[in-house]
C-alpha cells in the first residue's frame, strides 16, 4: 500500500505515516518482494540514507523527471494530500495535514511563502485561487529526486 501510494519508500518516510508497520517488518517485506522483481531496491531520492524500495513504473517516472526541462508552473495540493512530504522529504517547514491549508510546489520544491486565498472575483461571481510565492531550496539539496 505504501508503495502504491508514494511510489518510493524509505524509513524517513514513514513519519506521514500514522498506522504504518515497523520499518524492520517492512524492510523484511521490500526484500522479498525485489527478490520476486516486484520491486528494485536502491537510492532513488539524494539526501536519505539506508535502503529505499521502488516500483519499477516509478523507477521509470523519476528517470524521465531528471531529464525533463523544468517547468514554471505551479502546482497546488491540500496540505492533508498525501504527497505534501514539506518538511519531510521536500525541503521547507513541515505544514501540517490540515484541511483548509494549501501547499504550492514549482519545479518539485515547495514555494516558500505560498499562500492560497480563494475569493469571489469578477461579475460571474466564480471562486479563483490566487497562488504567491517563490521557489524554496536549490537542487542538490536533501528531498532532491532523481
Amino acid at each position: 500500500m505504501l508503495l502504491e501510494r508514494y511510489g518510493v519508500v524509505f524509513r524517513e518516510l514513514l513519519v506521514r505515516e500514522a498506522l504504518a508497520p515497523k520499518w524492520r517488518e517492512l524492510l523484511m517485506a521490500f526484500r522479498r518482494m525485489e527478490e520476486r522483481g516486484e520491486v528494485r531496491g536502491g537510492r532513488f531520492v539524494s539526501g536519505f540514507i539506508g535502503e529505499q524500495f521502488a516500483l519499477p513504473v516509478a523507477v521509470e517516472s523519476l528517470r524521465a523527471m531528471r531529464n525533463a526541462p523544468p517547468s514554471e508552473e505551479t502546482i497546488t495540493i491540500s496540505a492533508a494530500d498525501p504527497l505534501n512530504l514539506v518538511g519531510i522529504i521536500v525541503p521547507g517547514e513541515r505544514v501540517p495535514a490540515i484541511s483548509g491549508k494549501f501547499v504550492s510546489f514549482r519545479n518539485g520544491v515547495a514555494a516558500e511563502g505560498t499562500a492560497v486565498e480563494t475569493s469571489t472575483a469578477g461579475h460571474d461571481g466564480l471562486s479563483q485561487q490566487v497562488i504567491h510565492g517563490r521557489p524554496h531550496g536549490q537542487p542538490g539539496q536533501a528531498g532532491q529526486v532523481g
